[in-house]
């Protein structure tokens, strides 16, 4: 992915900007933007405002979610001559000397790879309630397995179960029996 960012009719000459231009070519927007916050020239603080500016482009088009500042790195950058403003400077015994104030266009180009994208539209949302429900599925099967087995026991113990209680309900008849006649 590549981006760029122009600044163009900038007060500066075009050497000078390559001067400092020339100590960030090729490295990484955050490395490039601690050198020329550490660099005493003020063609450093043009070039650290276009190189922002290129990031936020680059971010801008792919989206904030899928690249970071971290992630690109500059992979041009031009600096080009503008037009030069003549001036002039008055000296002694009426002579006149010419100023060329030159200005320069600035083109930086930065490129990083994007991370690829999670899904996160509709079909993803159906995966996961598709999943949800295999997992709840397979919770139920493994409560209705539990249930079954404690069934299946409870079923046998009370086959065997009404042989006894026949017995003990005789007895308890008879005991009963016994205190009605008693009382």
């Amino acid at each position: 992915m590549q981006a760029k960012a122009r600044v163009r009719f900038l007060r500066g000459s075009p050497r000078k900007m390559r001067q400092v231009a020339a100590l960030i070519k090729g490295k990484a927007v955050q490395e490039a933007l601690n050198v020329l916050n550490y660099t005493p020239k003020s063609a450093a603080h043009n070039l650290a405002k276009t190189v922002k500016a290129a990031a936020a482009n680059a971010i801008a088009s792919v989206g904030s979610a899928k690249l970071k500042a971290e992630d690109l790195s500059i992979s041009k950058i031009l600096i080009d001559e503008a037009p030069t403003a003549k001036r002039i400077r008055f000296q002694s015994m009426g002579r006149v000397f010419r100023v060329r104030k030159r200005y320069c266009h600035i083109t930086i180009e930065v490129e990083g790879e994007p991370e690829p994208e999670t899904r996160r539209g509709r079909g993803s949302r159906k995966k996961k309630t598709e999943e949800k429900a295999t997992e709840t599925s397979a919770k139920v099967t493994k409560k209705a397995g539990k249930e079954s087995k404690v069934k299946a026991e409870t079923d046998a113990e009370e086959k065997t179960k009404p042989a006894e209680t026949a017995e003990t309900d005789e007895i308890d008849s008879e005991e009963e029996k016994d205190e009605k006649g008693e009382a």
